[in-house]
């Protein structure tokens, strides 16, 4: 979950090319301005906001990034670990600790309640019951969540046991999010999953019996080896798993995946991954079979029980500006407007804290026109968005101001538009993030995003 992908471009403001193949370099857009504008120099703007008052009208979450797997999986970007001992575990998980104390010490924090608690990876359920009970306990001590509307927690399935689902549930965490990815066992092996399609039915009963407040369950649509046959499997059979949730992803390939790194040096030329328009395809029949089966769109990856309607509040609240604070190694953070990421490689991060330093790499402060289009542009990922919201609160009408974009989309046929909201039809829903940078500052656009 630390989305520290490598190098991209974003699309061109051209008219799309719908069929074409999966390029290497492409990326969930999940921030704004691009990373790759982020720099050490800017560091100093963090630690004067960490010492400024709080900002107690916006809310805070907490994200802990858990860099442990079983297995790195062949299209994963994230910064994870498949080689630490149980020492080097424990000590990551002290240290994690450690930067949640210095971040509860500076005065942008100290005080404030958490609204929501992410544990994110790399595989947070890979770490034993112990200690992630010592890792709870010690982290309520230093700042609370007894107030959180959501504590969202990351498993693979082949990870969990009986035992230590019973303690996910005990230590607080209300919304479980299983990484199911496929549920064809050739699939998920070629692809470098750690886990079998067994594990997942095995767990599922368990989950269901400990009555989390929200089971969300993970599909890519894409993945090396699928085909019409065995994803219309898969979506059959998540529906039979019956999930609170189910997101969607399509497949990409970031510079840094194993797949990636295959191609471009010609390793495996057998490694095909399905094109845009085959991906959007499949994804629109799961949403199609999923709203079949009483499901509706919650985002343009998401689709939630209509009978048990939820909100993913980390989602939204990162979508809407709310404060955050990243901790773990390579993870992301926003204070007040100034974004910042930690050291990215494992020595520099436990050096770091070990001296009692929080551990920043790079950072950004971002202006009032940035801040607005980075929430227009993450929230259009929700498939509408109300003209007043931004008109309230930068003062700002996006029609008029985005008018070009707006318009070019709209002639495109990926959104309709009216005086008061903006609507993104599902030709664009399932091809939003390529949207996205039609509304980027020219000086973003053509950029590396990382």
């Amino acid at each position: 979950m630390d989305r520290n992908v490598e190098a991209t471009k974003p699309e061109p403001a051209t008219t799309r090319n719908e069929s074409r193949e999966t390029e290497i370099g492409s990326v969930f857009v999940s921030n704004y301005p691009p990373y790759s504008f982020w720099s050490e120099k800017n560091l100093p703007k963090v630690e004067n906001v960490l010492k400024s008052p709080p900002n107690i009208d916006t809310d805070l979450g907490l994200y802990l990034h858990i860099p442990f797997c079983r297995k790195r999986c062949k299209f994963c970007y994230f910064r994870v670990y498949v080689d630490k001992n149980s020492s080097e575990i424990e000590t990551y998980l002290d240290l994690l600790v450690r930067e949640v104390e210095l971040y509860s010490q500076v005065e942008a924090v100290k005080g404030r309640s958490l609204k929501f608690v992410y544990f994110g990876g790399g595989t947070p359920s890979y770490i034993s019951s112990k200690h992630l009970d010592q890792l709870a306990k010690r982290l309520k001590s230093v700042m609370s969540w007894e107030s959180a509307q959501e504590v969202a927690f990351e498993c693979e399935p082949g990870t969990l046991t009986q035992s230590k689902l019973q303690t996910i549930r005990e230590i607080g965490v209300t919304r479980l999010s299983l990484g199911v990815e496929n549920l064809n066992d050739t699939i998920l092996i070629e692809n470098g999953r750690a886990h079998s399609t067994k594990e997942v039915y095995r767990v599922i009963p368990w989950i269901h019996d400990l009555e989390f407040n929200q089971l969300n369950i993970d599909l890519i649509a894409g993945m090396v080896g699928e085909t019409w046959e065995s994803w219309k499997d898969t979506v059959k059979r998540t529906i039979d798993l019956n999930p609170d949730s189910i997101t969607v992803y399509q497949m990409e390939l970031p510079f840094n995946t194993v797949y990636s790194k295959e191609i471009l040096g010609n390793d495996n030329a057998g490694t095909r991954v399905a094109d845009w328009k085959t991906k959007r395809e499949w994804h629109n029949f799961a949403f199609e079979q999923f709203e079949a089966a009483d499901y509706q769109i919650s985002s343009a990856y998401t689709m939630v029980k209509k009978t048990k309607p939820s909100h993913f509040v980390y989602r939204n609240a990162v979508w809407h500006s709310s404060d955050l604070l990243g901790t773990g190694v390579a993870s992301f953070s926003h204070i007040n407007g100034v974004h910042f990421q930690n050291l990215t490689d494992w020595k520099s991060y436990i050096n770091s804290l070990d001296a009692n330093h929080l551990p920043l790499g790079r950072a950004l402060p971002t202006s009032k026109s940035e801040k607005l289009i980075r929430e227009m542009i993450l929230q259009l990922k929700l498939g509408r968005i109300k003209t007043t919201y931004f008109l309230e609160k930068f003062g700002v009408n996006i029609l008029e101001e985005f008018a070009a974009g707006y318009s070019k989309l709209q002639g495109e046929g990926m959104l309709t538009f009216t005086e008061d909201q903006v609507i993104l039809t599902r030709k664009g829903l399932l091809q939003v993030d390529q949207l996205l940078p039609e509304f980027y500052d020219m000086k973003y656009r053509n950029s590396r995003y990382t």
